[in-house]
């Protein structure tokens, strides 16, 4: 069997380090277990980054481990490092893979160790020491989606940076302008941070019923969040407010054809390499919301938040806002619902003008059928 230690180490063959080489052939055992399971190479990556720190940590190899050990690492974790609920889940089912790899007889880890070191493996983690998970929401209570105000500074600082450079005649102006427009279109379609940076510009399409919106009445999301062993989940994102669709036709039909890549198929191109990275993101966004002294926990993904507190609040359906968000989770985003009745109606809602660099908005205080356009 793949993994096993009859394949990894040669039977009767004295080793010069056996401590170190058992282990190391543990790690590559269980990798490519983990391999054959479909898992992301980033998630096998992670798990073998987080046994060799338990392993540190311990100060002894796997058939010397102990539940104590465990206890003692997972306490500094919490106590000391201050690291979050999730993380230490995370560690905890690393840890609790690794063993149940080394444990199972099929693979043969146990008896080979049995055999040099006299003595096995065995499970640290078990239903006694592990942290349950007991919701499917776990980000902190700091988190928070942006309120409309917040947005529109923060839209209104990105606009100015744009001008400004570009004024000064600096070639920055056009990552200014794309990460300015990133941010809009992550909070119109309410998009995470990977799934935005990964569009390309064949990912919006026209909506039947939504002929008002152009070209950009459906945004094709390929690069959804997977599930363990699984591929990208792709869902298809309805464009619900109309100043959404004249910021992608801007972008792309004035400002994207200045970066000069014909070939290149990614959305938002980076001047270094393809499409531009979460660290650029994450950057840019945090620049900006700093000098506007705004709530550091204001993240991207208070994108994701707002765009779904907001269309609850301008009266959209939650099942619909949910079927939009993920066709198979429920809202979690929400900041705070209210109640709604009846079937899928259209919201209008505010936003004032400078959000979409087109001098138009939405009437304040119509929503809905009445909702109308005013110069």
């Amino acid at each position: 069997m793949a993994g096993s230690a009859a394949l990894s180490l040669v039977d009767g063959v004295s080793l010069l380090h056996p401590e170190d080489q058992v282990f190391e052939a543990m790690l590559t055992g269980w990798r490519n277990q983990q391999v054959a399971r479909n898992l992301a190479p980033s998630t096998v990556d992670s798990r073998e980054h987080q046994v060799r720190a338990f392993t540190r940590n311990a100060g002894g190899y796997p058939w010397q481990w102990s539940a104590h050990l465990a206890d003692e690492w997972f306490s500094d974790l919490r106590g000391v490092r201050h690291c979050g609920r999730s993380t230490v889940r995370s560690y905890q089912t690393a840890i609790r893979g690794f063993c149940n790899f080394v444990t199972d007889p099929a693979y043969g880890w146990a008896s080979e160790c049995e055999q040099r070191f006299g003595t096995h493996p065995i499970q640290v983690i078990n239903e006694v020491n592990a942290a349950a998970h007991v919701s499917e929401s776990e980000s902190k209570p700091s988190k928070r989606a942006f309120t409309r105000l917040e947005l529109q500074v923060l839209f209104d600082y990105a606009d100015e940076q744009v001008a400004r450079k570009r004024a000064l005649g600096r070639k920055g102006w056009l990552s200014a302008f794309r990460d300015a427009t990133i941010f809009k279109v992550a909070y119109g379609y309410g998009t995470r941070r990977n799934e935005t940076r990964m569009l390309d510009v064949a990912d919006f399409g026209r909506n039947p019923d939504g002929k008002e919106f152009g070209d950009y009445g459906i945004c094709y999301v390929r690069y959804g969040k997977a599930r363990p062993g699984s591929e990208p989940k792709r869902r298809s994102v309805l464009t619900v407010r109309p100043w959404t669709s004249e910021v992608l036709e801007q972008w792309f039909t004035e400002i994207r054809p200045v970066f000069g890549l014909d070939d290149n198929p990614a959305a938002w191109p980076s001047e270094r390499g393809l499409r531009v990275g979460p660290a650029q993101l994450n950057k840019r966004l945090s620049a900006y919301r700093d000098a506007l002294g705004m709530d550091p926990a204001l993240d991207f993904h208070s994108f994701r938040r707002s765009y779904v507190t907001h269309l609850i609040e301008d009266g959209w359906d939650p099942r619909f806002v949910q079927v939009l968000l993920s066709p198979i989770s429920a809202v979690h985003d929400v900041q705070h619902e209210t109640e709604t009745t009846g079937g899928l109606r259209p919201g209008g809602g505010y936003l004032a003008s400078s959000i979409t660099q087109i001098p138009r908005r939405f009437d304040v205080g119509s929503t809905g059928l009445d909702a109308r356009l005013v110069g």
